[in-house]
């Protein structure tokens, strides 16, 4: 079932690129954006992340956590981090299809016949657990509004 914003956020427990488990409990008290993208080096997906590393003073300013999830593996994720410097980022990989499944954002049929990744969405998630904005995007190449995402963060000031 697609999640709207007042839904509460749902329930993962993925790692991050040094093996720490998050979930939505890890993030308690803080806003936070979750950028979910369907695969680490291709070109729409290496965009965003730059641009959201470029602008984590912007994202950091309005209290929130910045965080990119693919299903590549965390090696695959530290990676990608490394080369592009995504220093700031929490990247959580959800190798296993958790988290794409559990908000509803899994894109079936990927280039190469890759099954089963994110979609590209966004989710701001308000220090309560609720979700105050959605954003799927219906092309894997289509861009993210970043303008909203910070416009919803500031309304959560």
């Amino acid at each position: 079932m697609m999640l709207k914003p007042g839904d509460k956020a749902p329930h993962f427990m993925v790692p991050d690129t040094k093996k720490t488990m998050w979930s939505p409990e890890s993030f308690k008290g803080k806003n936070v954006v979750l950028f979910f993208f369907p695969m680490a080096w291709t070109s729409t997906c290496t965009r965003e992340m730059c641009e959201v590393q470029k602008d984590y003073e912007a994202y950091k300013s309005l209290d929130a956590e910045v965080v990119g999830v693919s299903v590549d593996t965390l090696y695959a994720l530290k990676r990608f981090a490394e080369d592009y410097n995504l220093e700031s980022v929490i990247m959580l990989s959800d190798f296993n299809k958790e988290m794409i499944r559990a908000y509803d954002v899994v894109h079936h049929d990927f280039s190469n016949n890759y099954k089963d990744v994110a979609k590209r969405a966004t989710f701001v998630i308000d220090k309560n657990g609720i979700i105050r904005f959605v954003e799927v995007l219906p092309k894997l190449g289509d861009y993210p509004d970043l303008d909203d995402v910070k416009n919803t963060l500031r309304s959560l000031q």
